[in-house]
């Protein structure tokens, strides 16, 4: 049998955390402690966690021309990611976010899109045939809009399967909603979608609803802790996380979806495959930090096992 093909399209950045007390008021320095600099973004994220948990993956993304750009890119080869469309691009550098901890554990983040914003229409056209060999392609929202649509559209008219994760939240046209397959919101992006809030099952199932009848078949709502909501073509239920002790919640959700299109590209019914896919973020929220958290497919099948 044919492996199956999978491509994301969506973002790179370079997440450079810092740890204070407290936040500074303007004008003010303030000492931190504890300086790392982790590769994120979601695209990224959801790419390496496919790649761990063992799809056939080619990403296609955009760093800068710089170091950082460079260490990335050797990164996601070393988790098993056909690189050849994640290109430098010229005069730019690669997407940042600086975050800043405080004591209670919040945060303040400023994101420059960099080199995520390279990846334009023209730039997915020079990769169409990594789309059309697919069988499906997984994106999110931290690229630019129109290259969204573009490519969500190129996949539909070659029978490659579209699964959107609308993260961050934000309004979307209905133009893009009509051409995905599965869509994997939180609670937060479920109801900018539809205008639900999704504080119970029936809420949830009520959301799911409106965003089948936008021609989306398969609705799969994040629940945290909780589990998923899954709706197909309108048939509702919840389907329970494990309960594991979370040191943080970085990139949980980037690994469920990763995760579930290795198992869905496996042929698995969707069922089997959400359970491989809490899995495999129950283990990301017992590690600190995003990629570094990202389980490898043979740490999910022993804790599948276990």
């Amino acid at each position: 049998m044919a492996i199956k093909k999978l491509v994301v399209l969506g973002s790179i950045n370079a997440d450079h955390i810092l740890n204070l007390q407290r936040f500074p008021r303007p004008g003010e320095t303030v000492v931190g402690n504890h300086y790392q600099v982790a590769f994120g973004g979601k695209g990224a994220n959801q790419a390496v966690a496919a790649g761990r948990s063992g799809a056939d993956i080619a990403f296609i993304a955009c760093v800068g021309e710089d170091d950082i750009g460079a260490r990335i890119r050797r990164q996601l080869q070393a988790d098993h990611i056909d690189i050849v469309p994640v290109e430098p691009s010229p005069g730019a550098s690669t997407g940042v976010a600086l975050i800043f901890v405080n004591g209670q554990g919040e945060n303040i983040i400023g994101i420059d899109p960099g080199a995520n914003a390279a990846v334009t229409p023209a730039y997915l056209a020079r990769f169409e045939p990594w789309v059309i060999n697919a069988s499906a392609l997984l994106m999110q929202l931290e690229s630019p809009l129109e290259t969204v649509i573009a490519a969500a559209r190129l996949a539909r008219d070659h029978q490659t399967r579209v699964i959107l994760n609308p993260a961050p939240a934000r309004q979307l046209p209905d133009e893009l909603l009509a051409l995905v397959d599965i869509i994997t919101p939180n609670e937060t992006e479920a109801e900018q979608l539809t205008g639900v809030a999704v504080d119970n099952d029936a809420a949830a199932a009520r959301a799911a609803l409106i965003l089948h009848d936008k021609g989306i078949a398969t609705v799969i709502i994040t629940l945290g802790s909780r589990g998923v909501w899954l709706s197909e073509r309108g048939n509702g239920k919840l389907v329970p996380g494990f309960k594991v002790r979370a040191v943080d919640t970085i990139a949980a959700g980037d690994t469920f979806n990763g995760a579930l299109m290795t198992a869905l590209l496996e042929d698995r019914d969707m069922d089997s495959a959400i359970r491989f896919a809490h899995a495999a973020a129950a283990l990301a929220v017992t590690r600190a930090g995003a990629q570094p958290s990202i389980p490898w497919r043979d740490e999910i099948d022993a804790f599948l096992q276990g």
